[in-house]
Parts: structure tokens; C-alpha cells; sequence
């Protein structure tokens, strides 16, 4: 039996690592929160592209920590407002940004697009990093999920444009979905299911080094 890997999440957003527990619980990882890692480096996500910002985090708190390290960079393209938010969907609004800032920000760039030009898609970026101390390497998973942006946010749970995000196959936002809804449909969930199949192979590759 292979021993449970330690897998460092870098992510202080608790919705993330309440998503990515989900998908993993099952599988032979033991999965530590950045919140354990004394004085863990701020990585500063200036990256053009979800995947530069997902190997930056990955790597520099691999390296940092010394453990395999999955971080990941997520965010949604609007495509009335040519792809933003984009890299900047945690930022929107500003260096003080928040979730409601942002969803405030997104409706009025909105104002008077109707329903058929609201098209828009969480994309979500995984990186799997190991620290030089096991010969290093990185793994790349990517999932989208397309919907709409409402009218007005509705619902309460999930974060972020959640409440804006419309999911024409459920009729929901992400926001009215639940936990285990909302992975088997996400953007993130779609990423972390397409790494879960590739366990047994990346277990091999963060044991020995290879």
C-alpha cells in the first residue's frame, strides 16, 4: 500500500480548500492547508495567464515548504467585456477588491446586455509541483464550466461570482447549488477530477523523484 502523500494546498480561501477536500478525500493524499506553513511567502500573481499565476504559486511554496504542492489559479471571462475579468477576477474591483465589490462591478459593466450576450466560463488552472529536494517537476490540469451572468446575484452559499454565475443545465446559479452539486459540475471540480485519474501515476512521479 503506498503511504498517504502530504499535499500542500496554497490557497487561504476556505471555499477552495473546501472543494478541492471534496474531490480528494478519497484517494491516499493527506492534504495540508497553507495555514500551517509558518511564515508561507505572499506570491504575487502577475501572470498573463491563469497557468503562469498556477506554476508561480506551486512552485515558489513547494520550494518554500518542501512538500509536493498543488495550487491553482481560477477566474471568470465574461465575453461581453472581451474575457474579463479574467487573471484579474479576485482584483476586479480594485487592490481592496471583494466578492461583492467585484459582482457590483461586473453588473454595472453589464448595464443593458441582454440574456443571449451574457455568455461567460469559470476556468480553473491546477498545478502540480514537487521541490527540487524530489528532482522538482510540475503537472498541468485545466477545467471550464460555461454558463451566463444574471441579472442580480441570487443565492448564498459558494464565493465569488457565484451568485452571478447562471448554470443553464440546473437553472441555478452556483450560489443556489450546494457543495456536491456544484463539484460535479465546476470548473475546479472538472480540473480536480481529471488529477484524481492521474493519481497513480503522479503518486509515482512525487515518490520517487522521477
Amino acid at each position: 500500500m503506498i503511504p498517504p502523500v502530504e499535499l500542500l494546498i496554497a490557497t487561504t480561501n476556505l471555499g477552495k480548500l473546501a472543494e478541492v477536500a471534496a474531490v480528494l478525500k478519497a484517494l491516499p493524499i493527506e492534504i495540508v492547508p497553507l495555514s500551517r506553513i509558518e511564515n508561507a511567502p505572499a506570491v504575487v500573481e502577475d501572470g498573463k495567464t491563469f497557468e503562469e499565476n498556477a506554476v508561480k504559486k506551486a512552485h515558489t511554496l513547494a520550494e518554500f515548504s518542501g512538500l509536493v504542492t498543488l495550487a491553482d489559479d481560477s477566474g471568470l471571462e465574461v465575453d461581453a467585456v472581451g474575457g474579463a475579468p479574467g487573471v484579474h477576477s479576485a482584483r476586479y474591483s480594485g487592490d481592496d477588491a471583494d466578492d461583492a465589490r467585484n459582482n457590483q462591478k461586473l453588473l454595472q459593466a453589464l448595464t443593458g446586455v441582454p440574456e443571449d450576450k451574457r455568455g461567460a466560463r469559470f476556468v480553473c488552472v491546477l498545478a502540480l509541483c514537487a521541490p527540487a529536494a524530489l528532482k522538482g517537476g510540475e503537472r498541468l490540469f485545466r477545467g471550464e464550466c460555461e454558463g451566463r451572468i444574471a441579472f442580480a446575484p441570487k443565492g448564498a452559499s459558494g464565493f465569488g461570482y457565484d451568485p452571478l454565475f447562471f448554470y443553464p443545465p440546473l437553472n441555478r446559479t452556483f450560489a443556489e447549488l450546494d457543495c456536491d452539486a456544484k463539484g460535479r459540475v465546476s470548473h475546479r471540480g472538472a480540473a480536480l477530477r481529471k488529477l484524481a485519474a492521474a493519481l497513480p501515476s503522479l503518486l509515482s512521479w512525487v515518490t520517487s523523484g522521477e
